[in-house]
Protein backbone atom coordinates (compact mmCIF):
# COMPACT_ATOMS: atom_id res chain seq x y z
CA UNK A 1 0.00 0.00 0.00
CA UNK A 2 1.34 3.36 -0.94
CA UNK A 3 1.62 6.25 1.85
CA UNK A 4 1.38 9.67 0.82
CA UNK A 5 4.40 11.43 0.53
CA UNK A 6 5.02 14.46 2.68
CA UNK A 7 5.44 17.98 1.05
CA UNK A 8 7.29 19.67 2.98
CA UNK A 9 9.66 16.77 3.54
CA UNK A 10 9.90 16.53 0.12
CA UNK A 11 10.87 19.98 -0.47
CA UNK A 12 13.91 19.52 1.96
CA UNK A 13 15.22 16.56 0.81
CA UNK A 14 15.11 17.68 -2.65
CA UNK A 15 15.84 21.15 -2.57
CA UNK A 16 18.62 21.67 -5.02
CA UNK A 17 17.18 19.42 -7.51
CA UNK A 18 14.02 21.46 -6.92
CA UNK A 19 15.69 24.47 -7.90
CA UNK A 20 17.93 23.12 -10.66
CA UNK A 21 14.32 21.92 -12.65
CA UNK A 22 12.75 24.91 -12.18
CA UNK A 23 15.79 27.53 -12.77
CA UNK A 24 15.46 25.95 -16.72
CA UNK A 25 12.56 27.72 -17.33
CA UNK A 26 14.02 29.24 -20.99
CA UNK A 27 11.57 32.32 -21.25
CA UNK A 28 12.64 33.25 -17.42
CA UNK A 29 16.58 33.13 -18.51
CA UNK A 30 15.85 35.22 -21.82
CA UNK A 31 14.19 38.08 -19.55
CA UNK A 32 16.94 37.97 -16.69
CA UNK A 33 14.59 36.62 -13.85
CA UNK A 34 16.75 35.43 -11.21
CA UNK A 35 15.38 33.29 -8.69
CA UNK A 36 16.74 34.62 -5.60
CA UNK A 37 14.22 32.55 -2.75
CA UNK A 38 12.78 29.76 -2.74
CA UNK A 39 11.17 28.11 0.36
CA UNK A 40 8.12 25.27 0.27
CA UNK A 41 4.97 26.78 -1.15
CA UNK A 42 7.38 30.46 -1.86
CA UNK A 43 8.99 31.91 -4.16
CA UNK A 44 10.87 35.05 -4.66
CA UNK A 45 12.57 36.67 -7.73
CA UNK A 46 14.13 39.81 -9.44
CA UNK A 47 14.67 41.16 -12.89
CA UNK A 48 15.96 44.84 -14.17
CA UNK A 49 13.81 46.39 -16.59
CA UNK A 50 15.39 46.84 -19.42
CA UNK A 51 14.41 49.34 -22.88
CA UNK A 52 13.05 46.43 -24.99
CA UNK A 53 10.59 45.42 -22.35
CA UNK A 54 8.98 49.05 -22.52
CA UNK A 55 5.24 49.59 -23.89
CA UNK A 56 4.79 52.68 -26.36
CA UNK A 57 4.57 55.00 -22.96
CA UNK A 58 7.98 54.06 -22.22
CA UNK A 59 7.03 52.39 -18.82
CA UNK A 60 7.47 48.44 -18.39
CA UNK A 61 4.90 46.73 -20.47
CA UNK A 62 2.22 44.37 -18.61
CA UNK A 63 3.55 41.58 -19.94
CA UNK A 64 7.08 42.02 -18.37
CA UNK A 65 5.50 42.29 -15.16
CA UNK A 66 2.93 39.07 -15.51
CA UNK A 67 5.77 37.20 -16.19
CA UNK A 68 7.99 37.64 -13.07
CA UNK A 69 4.91 37.19 -11.28
CA UNK A 70 3.80 34.14 -13.33
CA UNK A 71 7.68 33.05 -12.88
CA UNK A 72 7.56 32.83 -8.95
CA UNK A 73 3.54 31.43 -9.19
CA UNK A 74 5.30 28.84 -10.69
CA UNK A 75 8.47 28.02 -8.56
CA UNK A 76 5.93 28.08 -5.43
CA UNK A 77 3.69 25.47 -6.33
CA UNK A 78 6.04 23.46 -7.53
CA UNK A 79 8.50 23.83 -5.08
CA UNK A 80 7.49 20.70 -3.10
CA UNK A 81 8.90 18.61 -6.44
CA UNK A 82 5.24 17.54 -7.51
CA UNK A 83 4.00 19.04 -10.85
CA UNK A 84 1.66 21.89 -10.51
CA UNK A 85 0.48 23.89 -13.23
CA UNK A 86 -1.46 26.97 -13.38
CA UNK A 87 -5.37 26.93 -13.49
CA UNK A 88 -6.34 30.80 -13.36
CA UNK A 89 -4.38 34.19 -12.31
CA UNK A 90 -5.80 37.40 -11.74
CA UNK A 91 -3.74 40.35 -12.08
CA UNK A 92 -3.74 43.90 -11.11
CA UNK A 93 -1.25 46.92 -12.18
CA UNK A 94 -1.17 49.42 -9.46
CA UNK A 95 2.19 51.56 -10.74
CA UNK A 96 4.39 51.87 -13.77
CA UNK A 97 8.14 51.19 -13.45
CA UNK A 98 10.71 52.43 -15.58
CA UNK A 99 13.88 51.82 -17.79
CA UNK A 100 16.59 51.08 -15.50
CA UNK A 101 14.56 49.80 -12.19
CA UNK A 102 14.88 46.21 -10.38
CA UNK A 103 11.69 44.87 -10.10
CA UNK A 104 11.37 42.06 -7.45
CA UNK A 105 8.38 39.54 -6.99
CA UNK A 106 7.12 37.28 -4.23
CA UNK A 107 5.20 34.40 -4.06
CA UNK A 108 3.41 33.18 -0.66
CA UNK A 109 1.34 30.49 -0.69
CA UNK A 110 -2.07 31.17 0.31
CA UNK A 111 -4.17 27.34 1.02
CA UNK A 112 -2.82 24.16 -0.31
CA UNK A 113 -4.97 20.86 -0.60
CA UNK A 114 -4.28 17.27 -2.50
CA UNK A 115 -5.45 18.67 -5.52
CA UNK A 116 -5.08 22.69 -5.67
CA UNK A 117 -3.30 25.54 -4.12
CA UNK A 118 -3.90 29.26 -4.04
CA UNK A 119 -1.37 32.08 -4.60
CA UNK A 120 -0.87 35.63 -3.85
CA UNK A 121 2.12 37.78 -5.69
CA UNK A 122 3.27 40.69 -4.96
CA UNK A 123 5.60 42.20 -7.65
CA UNK A 124 7.26 45.66 -6.34
CA UNK A 125 10.05 48.30 -7.54
CA UNK A 126 12.55 50.06 -4.83
CA UNK A 127 9.46 52.85 -4.17
CA UNK A 128 5.95 50.93 -3.90
CA UNK A 129 3.96 48.08 -4.78
CA UNK A 130 3.21 47.71 -8.64
CA UNK A 131 1.03 44.54 -9.23
CA UNK A 132 -0.74 42.62 -7.34
CA UNK A 133 -1.34 38.65 -8.55
CA UNK A 134 -4.10 35.74 -6.74
CA UNK A 135 -3.23 32.57 -8.64
CA UNK A 136 -4.81 29.54 -8.45
CA UNK A 137 -2.44 26.39 -9.29
CA UNK A 138 -3.65 22.18 -9.84
CA UNK A 139 -1.02 19.74 -8.54
CA UNK A 140 -0.46 16.72 -10.62
CA UNK A 141 -0.22 13.08 -9.28
CA UNK A 142 3.04 12.89 -10.04
CA UNK A 143 6.65 14.03 -8.72
CA UNK A 144 9.06 15.43 -10.78
CA UNK A 145 12.18 14.79 -7.87
CA UNK A 146 13.98 11.52 -7.41
CA UNK A 147 12.08 8.93 -4.73
CA UNK A 148 8.98 6.41 -5.13
CA UNK A 149 6.39 6.69 -2.87
CA UNK A 150 6.37 4.04 -0.13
Amino acid sequence: MKTKRDDVEVHYQHTKEIREKLNQDTFAKWLGIELTEMGPGSAEAEMMITENMLNAHGTAHGAVLFAIADFVFAVACNSYGKTSVGLQVNIGYLAACKQGEKITAKATEIKRNNRTSWYEVTVENEKELVAHLSALSYRKNDYFVSGEES
